[in-house]
């Protein structure tokens, strides 16, 4: 069993609000609080929710090589991303399956930032800077604090000396929120426009504790990690633990990630082979009952098992739909299909639907005003 070895210093913060700190990546996080998990689904989608998500790892790459280092690690073209640009993208094995993934930010002067899950991210830079001019350092102290909604931009914006509105997706910029200084993204993981904030641990609790003074008349609520689960369902967000791990980009939808143009990265001729010879295909299902699946179910097409439903599904009370990421085979995947799901003392059916089923052409993300 895993312990729990890491600290948020937002960890009396969700005491308060009623968590007991469940363990993931070695830290204790706020599975649940008090309130009900729709209520923080609904601020989130209506206004905004407030998350801790400083479990998750960080590290940096310094150095004149930074850049072609990361660009061996990743499947984008790294050497193009700008300062103040960040890129998601998957870590390979030389196999050319997936064994982590994460976003890069470019902070300027050959450094940058990663923050990624708790796959292999590090090892795999770590090994593409040997004998090169980079510094590869972890990073325990960075806290993450992520405001996800509509209503994010207007709050935080009044509190920022930048000018917040313009601020395009998959962008950051130092600065400094309500007087302290801070790194502001715009990325997150909810299917609304949102930013994320990098800033040093003792700083945390002043920036939480202002944007839920300033924000509590706009409906704008602290949110526990479950509500994560029914937001990025909708979103149709690939979740490593539970999706990608050991599979090809091909087989998980994320063929768009991988730049055919560029020179030598780790596990570009393997993955290169792979294209066309999935062996299964990541998708998305709505199931016909009224309840959430619990991951695991077999997958029934023609009497035949022919797939699996991923970990974490998910009910979406206001969709009013129960919604899974599922493995099927990949002439099974297309939209429409028609699939039995089969667990213990359950028996269903399910279509295959596109994801994401919330804002499908992810308008609310991407927007600029």
């Amino acid at each position: 069993m895993t312990k729990i070895i890491r600290a948020s210093a937002l960890s009396c913060r969700h005491r308060d609000l009623g968590a007991k700190l469940e363990e993931y990546i070695r830290m204790g996080v706020p599975m649940k609080y008090k309130t009900d998990i729709q209520e923080e689904h609904d601020a989130v989608r209506d206004a905004a929710g407030l998350y801790d998500l400083t479990a998750f790892l960080k590290f940096n790459v310094r150095g004149s090589d930074a850049a072609d280092v990361l660009n061996h690690a990743m499947t984008h073209d790294m050497t193009k991303l700008k300062p103040g640009q960040s890129k998601y993208g998957p870590f390979l094995r030389e196999n050319g399956t997936i064994c982590d993934d994460g976003i890069v930010f470019n902070m300027g002067d050959n450094e940058y930032m990663v923050c990624h899950g708790d796959g292999c991210a590090r090892k795999m830079v770590e090994e593409s800077a040997v004998g090169k001019d980079a510094v590869v350092e972890y990073d325990g102290g960075t806290h993450l604090i992520s405001l996800q909604g509509p209503k994010a931009v207007e709050l935080l914006d009044q509190h920022t000396p930048i000018e917040l509105w313009p601020m395009k997706y998959f962008r950051h910029q130092e600065t400094e929120l309500f007087g302290y200084p801070c790194v502001l993204s715009r990325t997150g993981f909810s299917g609304e426009r949102g930013y994320e904030i990098f800033v040093s641990p003792d700083l945390a609790c002043d920036i939480w504790d202002n944007i839920l003074s300033y924000g509590k008349d706009m409906g704008i609520k602290p949110c526990s990690l479950s509500s994560i689960f029914p937001l990025r369902m909708e979103a149709g967000l690939l979740w490593r633990r539970f999706d990608l791990m050991e599979y090809t980009p091909w087989e998980v939808g994320l063929g768009w990630v991988v730049n055919r143009n560029k020179g030598d990265f780790r596990g570009k001729e393997a993955v290169m082979a792979a294209e066309g010879k999935e062996r299964v295909k990541v998708c998305g299902i709505e199931a016909d009952i009224d309840y959430v699946l619990k991951g695991g179910e077999k997958l029934m097409h023609n009497g035949e098992e022919v797939g699996v439903v991923n970990d974490k599904p998910a009910y979406s009370n206001r969709l009013e739909k129960s919604l899974a990421l599922v493995r099927v085979k990949p002439e099974l995947s297309a939209v429409g299909t028609k699939l039995e799901v089969i667990g213990e003392g359950m028996f269903c059916t399910a279509t295959v639907v596109r994801f994401p089923v919330y804002d499908p052409e992810k308008k609310r993300t991407h927007e600029v005003d």
